[in-house]
């Protein structure tokens, strides 16, 4: 070890090699940024002081929009901040924050879509049970399921990266610490466990993919068959 250099930063290679369009894409993405920060604050706003929208269906979406706002603002601030000042170096600390807080966020979306799925069918296919089976109770409780499947997700993957130190390379082809990037520059040990991670991860997403299109292909049997052209347009 005492040959290896341990490295302590990151250098983010950008596709821009032109300090104009860097300056260009910084304000665009700050512009798309508020935009986007704008629109979920509004929403959940909306949804916390309106008591008329006090229903499950109203409740994930406050937090789908909390989990898009916290997404966005993991990488986008980071990326706007260097192409206006020209910085090109993220500590490993702060890497290793903005992917579990990339993973985080992006794990929890994951698994709330497939709740709000869920919620769905529930109030299309069967909805004199919806009333007895979307309960508040029943709500907080997946909703926490949610947010602790994103976090240990989050945790394990970010521990596998980042618990060996860099001394390949501290190169990253990326505006940001993107993840198979990261893991290419990381020892063959924690690529390797990495892999193994991904493959279980690969299954858990496709495990929620076959339950949330299974949910939403039941919603569309049942809306096209109603008979009724008010109530087929209600639903969908």
């Amino acid at each position: 070890m005492d040959n290896l250099t341990i490295f302590t930063e990151f250098v983010l290679m950008d596709i821009s090699s032109f300090r104009e369009l860097e300056i260009l894409r910084g304000l665009m993405f700050l512009v798309i940024y508020l935009g986007v920060l704008a629109g979920n604050l509004l929403t959940i706003t909306i949804i916390v002081m309106d008591s008329s929208l006090h229903f499950p269906m109203y409740f994930f979406i406050g937090n789908l929009s909390l989990i898009d706002f916290g997404f966005i603002s993991v990488i986008i601030p980071k990326s706007i901040m260097n192409s206006l000042i020209g910085s090109k170096l993220i500590s490993v600390k702060a890497c290793a924050a903005q992917t579990f807080l990339y993973i985080f966020f992006g794990s929890t979306e994951i698994f709330f879509l497939v709740v709000m799925s869920y919620d769905r069918y529930v109030a299309i296919c069967h909805p004199l049970y919806y009333g007895l089976t979307m309960t508040p109770r029943l709500c907080t409780q997946v909703a926490s399921v949610s947010w602790a499947g994103g976090l240990v997700s989050s945790a394990v993957h970010t521990g596998t990266m980042f618990r060996l130190p860099f001394t390949v390379s501290n190169v990253i082809h990326q505006f940001f610490c993107d993840v198979p990037q990261v893991r290419s520059i990381s020892s063959q040990e924690v690529q390797f466990a990495e892999c193994v991670t991904l493959s279980v991860s690969a299954c858990t997403v496709l495990l929620c993919s076959v339950i949330l299109f299974s949910s939403y292909i039941h919603i569309f049997s049942a809306v096209l068959q109603m008979r009724s052209a008010e109530a087929r347009n209600k639903a969908l």
